[in-house]
């Protein structure tokens, strides 16, 4: 009990600019551990768990590409409960339409198909796949699939339209500013 205290008292002291929410969840989580009810103190934990990993999902998801000129973007806000299934980690997709086309681009951090598709992506030529390089980034093309890592700890991916039209829609995206997410 003592580490679960620990802990919710360092996610307090180290958040001070979060969300009132999540700073007044973990103090309740605090307070039950102080009245001794530990189940409800693993609740509250839990919840603040769940809204951190909702301000997490948000600031990836603005690392998404703005639709180009003529083109809409609709991000999907259901993309962590699919991660769930998968392992868990952090999300953010988004579908974006316009020319007759539809393209999807997904990014995923802190997930166990992350590490699993690093061995792929730099063994592609092996596999059949062909590489580009979008800015610094490679990424492995496979079956009208754009498939790459950025610093190994974060999948970026783009699918559902031509090759070409998904490479310039990455070409948008900061990975540099992404890196420093994984990190």
């Amino acid at each position: 009990m003592r580490i679960l205290a620990a802990a919710a008292a360092v996610l307090v002291a180290a958040q001070p600019l979060m969300a009132d929410e999540i700073s007044d969840t973990l103090q309740s989580a605090l307070d039950a551990y102080a009245e001794g009810d530990a189940q409800y103190a693993l609740e509250e934990l839990d919840f603040a768990r769940q809204l951190l990993l909702a301000l997490k999902t948000d600031a990836l998801a603005e690392f998404l590409p703005a639709a180009p000129d003529g083109w809409t973007r609709e991000v999907n806000t259901e993309m962590n409960a699919g991660l769930a299934m998968m392992g868990g980690g952090t999300g953010a997709e988004a579908t974006y339409e316009g020319d007759d086309k539809r393209i999807t681009v997904t990014i995923m951090a802190d997930n166990p198909m992350v590490g699993a598709m690093a061995g792929m992506i730099s063994n592609a030529a092996m596999m059949g796949a062909k590489v580009e390089r979008v800015g610094r980034e490679k990424f492995m093309i496979k079956d009208g699939e754009v498939t790459g890592l950025v610093d190994n700890l974060i999948l970026v991916k783009g699918n559902g339209g031509e090759v070409e039209t998904i490479l310039e829609l990455l070409g948008m995206m900061d990975f540099r500013e992404l890196k420093r997410f994984g990190t």
